[in-house]
């Protein structure tokens, strides 16, 4: 069975408390999850043991993006996380008043992507406060393609 991995950067609780909703959708459904705060974790091996990687990260500022900052080890050490070959889908809350509206969410995919990870699903970028909806129909779409 698909085992996957939910690894977030939250700052103010929306992208932890999403991280949370998927957590709880994909085990309803008997896909064997595990959530970890990016603050928490390291880089070197995250991925082993896992089918599907699922990354939530925040963004901040308006000149550049500017990712969560317990994300940012995550993201600038990507590549000893052992992504290649791994399905991955990224998710993000920010505000859409910023010009990087959720950039942390593009660069994260790039760079999984350029790391030999299969994106999935289109990315799930929230605009304020998350809608329990959105969430499970994006989450739905996570697991049809595990």
């Amino acid at each position: 069975m698909a085992k996957a991995l939910i690894v977030f950067g939250s700052t103010t609780g929306n992208t932890e408390g999403v991280a949370d909703d998927i957590f709880k959708i994909l085990n309803k459904n008997g896909i064997p999850t595990h959530v970890k705060n990016a603050a928490e974790v390291a880089p070197a091996g995250l991925a082993d043991g896992y089918d599907t990687v699922i990354m939530g990260c925040s963004t901040w500022g308006d000149e550049d993006v500017e990712l969560q900052d317990d994300f940012v080890d995550i993201y600038e050490n990507m590549e000893k996380m052992g992504l290649d070959g791994k399905k991955v889908a990224v998710f993000g809350c920010g505000d859409s008043s910023y010009t990087h509206f959720c950039g942390a969410v593009d660069v994260i995919e790039k760079k999984a992507e350029s790391l030999g990870a299969n994106i999935i699903v289109g990315s799930f970028k929230i605009d304020g406060d998350p809608e329990a909806s959105a969430v499970e129909e994006w989450a739905a779409e996570v697991m049809r393609m595990m």
